[in-house]
């Protein structure tokens, strides 16, 4: 297990235990999020507790279990530092709390992690398929997405269910599985493309207004006005 200890200084197993939490009736009722996270309330706290399960074709050998190299290199403890590097920064990330493995046998392991969750925010994609979004939110997007890409972090899975937006237009990205730092390169335009490929696939077949080329246009505007000014040459 890995924890930050001023945070979660009584972590212990059964942290990542969805019955214990239920059995003391601090699971939020019909709260499960994309991938079967499960959301928490827990003395005055709001957290998500999610398990790692594997996708595509892999899953049709296991659901969850991954192989086994080191306690470094598995799934959760990567994230969770991940996002404490994320945090350290000053990125719109959720706050890691801890993270653990349980070996199965030799070879493989299962993981979890639990974050604080980023209160009175939705995703892009649920925002899109009610209503257009307004031009404020693009605008937030694309700013945030600079943010991360000038400090070379990569997204693995950069889709329109894994960024946040609250009322006032602040965004945050979440879900780093598979997520790492990078010198900052084409990797980024491939986050973009990936980006627009899922707000097409969740608008497809919705009225024309609540996704047009004028949207992906603003934000990618909003995200090359970010970047750094070029350092003056000297005379």
């Amino acid at each position: 297990m890995l924890y930050d200890a001023s945070r979660a200084g009584n972590a212990d197993a059964s942290w990542f235990d969805p019955a214990w939490w239920q059995a003391r009736g601090q699971v939020r009722a019909g709260s499960e999020g994309r991938g079967g996270a499960l959301f928490i309330d827990a003395d005055g706290r709001r957290l998500v507790l999610r398990h790692y399960w594997r996708g595509g074709w892999a899953a049709r050998v296991s659901a969850d279990r991954y192989w086994w190299q080191d306690a470094r290199a598995t799934r959760s403890f990567l994230e969770w530092q991940l996002l404490y590097l994320m945090r350290g920064a000053g990125l719109p990330v959720p706050q890691p709390i801890a993270a653990c493995y349980r070996r199965t046998g030799r070879y493989t392991y299962r993981a979890d992690l639990l974050t604080e969750r980023i209160g009175a925010v939705r995703s892009l994609g649920e925002r899109l398929l009610t209503a257009p979004l307004a031009l404020s939110g693009w605008i937030a997007i694309g700013r945030c997405l600079r943010r991360f890409h000038e400090d070379g972090v990569y997204h693995a899975d950069l889709n329109a269910h894994n960024v946040l937006l609250d009322e006032q237009w602040n965004a945050w990205l979440v879900d780093f599985d598979r997520g790492c730092l990078r010198r900052p390169g084409f990797w980024c335009d491939a986050n973009l493309v990936r980006l627009r490929r899922s707000v097409e696939k969740i608008t497809t077949g919705l009225p024309s207004e609540h996704f047009s080329d004028a949207d992906w246009a603003s934000m990618l505007d909003a995200y090359f006005a970010a970047a750094p000014a070029a350092p003056a040459k000297a005379s």
